[in-house]
């Protein structure tokens, strides 16, 4: 027999088993046995191209996107009871922007667009519930990246605000101040950045008047850009993976006429990428996730149709494996890894282009 807590969505079984211990049920947990996606609370307001963010408490802010309208709503999910509150709005109403997490665990959020390309950035306190106004960045942009820095700076880079940006500026947090950095050395927006484990920043492909197929690195100690080994594809609003050994996995994404299912490997140490295994599916304006045991979930995405696909690759074979379809198809969505290492899937876009208020957990 199988019962379901609907407030936490877990399972339990219980079995009889004389095997066991004759006449005695036995309850154990399936949440480690199951692999799959369980539906949790829905979203208070539906949503696409919003930001989530897990806090210090567990708890996942989600905030602003669009659903007709450019949204200043923000909620909480309590990972506890699966229930969704709503929090204080932000000033701006937002979509394709950023956010991040920062070290005193107050949330920044960074740019985007309304109807206008926005400057604009908000701290949210967790605490209090509030947002307030932080300093406005030098440059206007969304479809850009956020990256913390080592040292606890968040660098900002590219982006789009009527044309495409080579810019990048720093934030510091303990004196809400702005400052430009060295430029990149090709302008580009919906690309990746990650942080490698040196401590210095790989950008990679984006658009510029086409998918690019150029990365960068920035050292942070010097604030300059030197260019590195190319992708192999050109690719846009594609994803980008730290992995355990250091190596960046770029997956998916789009040439301007064609979605990818292919993949590519980045190795610090030669500054060059090579293929790996490619989905099963093409796709892009997906999500991903390293798990806890190292292996990367993508879910869902685009590619004339929507997604309810997900897939898991593993580093060691370096081949991408189906897991168990979610509910609903959808891209555009976020996904938030919860303090037990399950994985929230977030609001989004779907079937009939509806804009999205439900949720799914992967075990």
């Amino acid at each position: 027999m199988i019962i379901v807590n609907n407030a936490h969505k877990t399972f339990t079984s219980i079995i009889s088993s004389s095997t066991l211990t004759p006449s005695r049920n036995h309850v154990f947990s399936l949440r480690f046995l199951i692999i799959g996606w369980i539906t949790t609370g829905n979203l208070a307001v539906a949503r696409y191209h919003h930001v989530s963010v897990t806090l210090l408490n567990g708890n996942v802010l989600v905030a602003g996107g669009y659903n007709g309208a450019y949204l200043t709503s923000t909620e909480l999910y309590n990972p506890s009871t699966g229930i969704w509150t709503t929090t204080g709005n932000m000033n701006s109403g937002r979509y394709w922007h950023t956010a991040l997490l920062l070290l005193n665990g107050t949330v920044l959020i960074i740019g985007g667009y309304n109807g206008s390309y926005l400057k604009s950035t908000e701290l949210y306190n967790p605490l209090a519930g509030i947002w307030t106004i932080a300093a406005n960045m030098n440059v206007a942009r969304y479809c850009h990246t956020t990256t913390e820095l080592l040292n606890g700076k968040i660098l900002v880079t590219g982006g789009y605000n009527g044309a495409t940006i080579g810019s990048a500026e720093l934030y510091n947090p303990l004196t809400n101040t702005w400052t430009m950095t060295g430029s990149m050395n090709i302008a580009r927006s919906c690309h990746t950045a990650s942080i490698l484990l040196n401590g210095t920043v790989l950008v990679a492909g984006g658009y510029n008047s086409g998918a690019l197929v150029s990365a960068e690195l920035y050292n942070p100690s010097t604030g300059t850009w030197t260019v590195t080994g190319s992708l192999n594809v050109g690719r846009q609003i594609h994803t980008a993976s730290v992995l355990s050994n250091g190596t960046v996995l770029v997956s998916a994404g789009w040439d301007s006429s064609v979605c990818f299912k292919s993949a590519e490997l980045y190795d610090p140490s030669k500054g060059t990428w090579t293929m790996t295994g490619s989905l099963s599916a093409t796709r892009e304006v997906h999500a991903a996730s390293v798990l806890s045991n190292g292996k990367v979930l993508l879910t869902g995405g685009w590619n004339g149709i929507y997604l309810n696909g997900a897939e898991l690759y593993d580093l060691s074979t370096g081949i991408w494996t189906q897991t168990k379809n979610f509910t609903v198809a959808r891209s555009a969505h976020t996904i938030s890894m919860l303090s037990n290492g399950q994985i929230l899937l977030i609001g989004g876009q779907g079937i009939g282009d509806i804009y999205l208020n439900s949720v799914e957990l992967y075990y």
